[in-house]
């Protein structure tokens, strides 16, 4: 088996993360267990280009019980937890390539290791190897059958490839799921964000200003947990809806342009480019401290910050720090601007992902089954995988809901029926 990993001595360590994250993800323990017995994905061929942490390896060890032949890499060069990789190689027999703080050319010939077994199956996280497919490999492309995509990011970049007609196979969008984006981009980004801040920086929340760049799903969980940590928080938003709902919410709405002065912590969470550019870093106080948690790090303009800056320095793991030469302000960069969430702390926790991975498994089944009546477009994922995964977790977290009575069905079943 061939695989690329930092260290394969890890592999133990990583076994027990593993372990400890499969405790909270019940889900994919009951989908794990359904496959096992109906191998409904055996002989797929399957390419994983997603962010390898505990959780992630949880569903990698699920559709390999299900039967699939999994080849998994890293979706962003910071994010891999090396000794969860090495678990995945030594234990799980999973070949996998992925080493924090790979270079450029390292994280593409990674896509590369992925894609050699000729996929029929992709997973992404940011759409990276459909992307690479379709431009780099597209002797490749007869042998995929569909895709998913975890992320807005890749959901943006794949609907425009479907709609100017060059995407060529069917993408289940993972991301536009409610059990993913209203849990895992709000809860999960929420939490995992603020804690990669605190990891970072060691600084205290509660007293500052915490200005939070966009309010999608991702934008409103990391208000709402910077705001219960004690932070006066301000939004910016292009979108008129958005920004009257952060009002509504309770937040400050204003233009970046306002916001940089009287920012103490700045958080991207857009998924587009340059949102904090240059002016913006010059009108930031002393000592501010910049992150982005969307997934590529062009939402902060880092070129034109290195370009203020008189003198950079790393002042504590994961943290630089420019001194601007027009005023001497010294503005932090956090994590390189790749995702703050996991290049500084370890990301969602698993029993949020356990509902976004369960997605993922279901849509590699929904894919197996129905790609022949698939047209070549970005789908949601179907409303009764959805709604499965909901009840799943509900029993699993030990909650029962109610049921709709015969008389409350004919009810919202009439139109006779009135007041």
């Amino acid at each position: 088996m061939d695989y690329d990993v930092r260290d394969i001595k890890l592999a133990d360590q990583g076994k027990l993360k593993i372990e400890w994250a499969e405790a909270t993800m019940p889900v994919l323990r009951l989908i794990r267990k359904r496959f096992k017995r109906e191998q409904p994905l055996k002989g797929v061929r399957v390419a994983a280009c997603l962010h390898v942490t505990t959780e992630t390896a949880n569903l990698a060890i699920t559709l390999k019980a299900g039967g699939a032949d999994v080849r998994l890499c890293a979706s962003n060069p910071l994010s891999t937890q090396d000794d969860v990789a090495a678990a995945l190689v030594q234990h799980e027999g999973v070949p996998t390539f992925a080493i924090k703080g790979e270079d450029n050319a390292t994280y593409y010939r990674h896509i590369e290791s992925a894609i050699a077994h000729r996929p029929h199956v992709t997973m992404d996280d940011g759409a990276d190897v459909v992307s690479h497919l379709h431009s780099k490999r597209k002797e490749l492309l007869k042998n995929v059958i569909g895709g998913t995509e975890e992320t807005t990011t890749g959901v943006i970049r794949l609907r425009s490839m479907g709609e100017k007609k060059v995407l060529k196979f069917p993408v289940i969008s993972v991301n536009d799921a409610d059990t993913k984006h209203m849990f895992d981009n709000r809860y999960g980004t929420g939490q995992s964000t603020m804690d990669g801040i605190v990891r970072a920086t060691n600084r205290l929340i509660c007293g500052s200003v915490v200005v939070v760049v966009g309010y999608g799903w991702c934008g409103r969980g990391i208000a709402m947990r910077a705001k219960g940590m004690g932070a006066d928080v301000i939004v910016t938003e292009i979108d008129p809806l958005k920004g009257l709902e952060a009002v509504m919410d309770g937040f400050r709405v204003m233009p970046m342009e306002q916001a940089a002065p009287v920012g103490d912590f700045f958080v991207t969470v857009t998924g587009n480019i340059h949102v904090i550019r240059g002016e913006h870093f010059a009108a930031m106080k002393d000592g501010a401290i910049v992150c982005n948690s969307g997934h590529f790090n062009v939402e902060l303009d880092i070129p034109a910050l290195e370009k203020m800056a008189g003198k950079r320095r790393v002042v504590r793991n994961g943290v630089e720090q420019f001194t601007l030469k027009k005023n001497g302000h010294r503005v932090s960069l956090l994590g390189e601007g790749r995702l703050v969430n996991l290049a500084t702390a370890e990301g969602h926790p698993s029993s949020v992902m356990d509902m976004s991975f369960a997605n993922q498994a279901l849509s590699a089944e929904y894919i197996v089954k129905n790609y022949k009546r698939l047209e070549k477009k970005v789908y949601p994922v179907p409303p009764a995988i959805d709604k499965e995964i909901a009840r799943l977790k509900l029993a699993g977290m030990g909650v029962v809901i109610d049921t709709l009575t015969a008389e409350q069905k004919k009810y919202l079943a009439s139109w006779e029926m009135g007041t």
